[in-house]
């Protein structure tokens, strides 16, 4: 559970910057073509290094892939992780209504993470 619910932060963690959820945007909304570093960093409007750090934490969570082609690394949604986070969240949602006695303190948990990634 305590690795589930890390996993989920740093999922959180990655799509919780704008830039990076225009970018997938983006890309999602782009299935047939994949787009370089230079094309994703015209179209957003940052820098190319900038848009590389962007990059770098969404291939991180698996939410990108890249293919090399020649000089170039073209980028695509990996659309069937997107679907397990999405279930993910589900799983959250679900696990947050929960009634769990001793304020938060579920059996089968070694110790309490609450949704903040915070340790009691």
């Amino acid at each position: 559970m305590e690795d589930f619910v890390l996993k989920m932060s740093e999922v959180f963690r990655a799509l919780s910057d704008p830039t990076r959820l225009r970018i997938i945007r983006m890309l999602a909304s782009n299935m047939e073509s994949d787009l370089c570093v230079v094309e994703l960093a015209k179209k957003v409007g940052i820098s190319q290094p900038a848009l590389s750090q962007h990059i770098r934490i969404l291939k991180n969570v698996g939410i990108l892939d890249g293919n090399r082609k020649g000089f170039r690394v073209y980028y695509n949604i990996n659309t069937d992780v997107l679907k397990n986070y999405k279930a993910d969240v589900d799983k959250l949602f679900k696990m947050a209504f929960v009634k769990c006695p001793d304020w938060g303190k579920c059996s089968g948990h070694k110790r309490h993470i609450s949704f903040r990634g915070v340790k009691r």
